[in-house]
């Protein structure tokens, strides 16, 4: 059975305990079953040249501070699955390593899609010798997965801009609002080109996209789409006034 492409607003490490956001993946993994395995491009695991995990048993990765002793203490023992990170490196001349595992850009949304921690993930790396349509010509060579009972997922924020979050919370700057719906528009009619070519997207773009290591694991999500895939969104929020948590599935 084909599998949707999905991409997950991760927002913070927190999130990985629980709230709205967990209610809403909890929700999407009970709609979706569980595929044979889940290849993963997180925002926080870039490399020069690109890479894939490929250990049986991937080490849950705490990279973060200054949070909760229980944040620092979880773990998400999910396999790993040396025979499909074989098959990514097939299509995408990845190289296997086993110097990463699964960060919490990974762990802290399927921790709540499959909490039983029983759907074999790996990770691919965000080579940074890439540009944004180097990124999308590479998450194409991905497209086979879907039929192999694979979900291709992505993990980040449309809106990504901690310089201007309030910590206390509040209304969505007008700017994140804009991009964050442009986006969207984009992802709804296809227009791969506009997502690629992001800045020209909405007026303050860089604003939304100061950096784009937030943005870019989208572009692998949105290269899996083909003709007649639906496209629809989950946890539609921007906390902070600058943080997006939209969540995007194809298929």
């Amino acid at each position: 059975m084909r599998q949707p492409a999905l991409f997950f607003g991760h927002g913070s490490p927190m999130n990985a305990l629980g709230g709205p956001y967990a209610d809403a993946w909890r929700g999407l993994g009970e709609a979706v079953g569980k595929p044979r395995g889940v290849v993963m491009v997180s925002a926080h695991w870039e490399t020069e040249g690109l890479g894939v995990t490929a250990q049986p048993n991937p080490e849950t990765i705490h990279d973060f501070g200054n949070f909760p002793a229980e944040l620092h203490a979880m773990q998400y023992p999910a396999p790993g699955s040396p025979e499909l990170a074989a098959r990514v490196a097939e299509l995408t001349g990845a190289a296997q390593t086993t110097d990463w595992g699964l960060d919490h850009g990974t762990r802290s949304v399927l921790a709540h899609v499959w909490p039983e921690a029983d759907v074999p993930v790996v990770q691919l790396s965000l080579d940074r010798l890439l540009d944004a349509r180097g990124h999308f010509d590479l998450a194409r060579k991905l497209a086979p997965l879907r039929d192999e009972g694979v979900i291709v997922a992505g993990s980040g924020d449309f809106v990504h801009n901690l310089r201007t979050w309030k910590r206390a919370g509040g209304e969505p700057y007008g700017w994140a609002t804009r991009f964050n719906e442009a986006v969207k528009a984009a992802l709804v009619r296809g227009d791969d080109d506009a997502l690629i070519n992001w800045v020209g997207l909405a007026e303050e773009a860089q604003m939304s996209v100061p950096t784009d290591e937030h943005f870019l694991p989208l572009l692998y999500v949105a290269a899996q789409r083909r003709p007649g895939d639906d496209v629809g969104f989950f946890n539609d929020v921007i906390e902070g006034g600058s943080i997006s948590m939209t969540g995007v599935r194809i298929g």
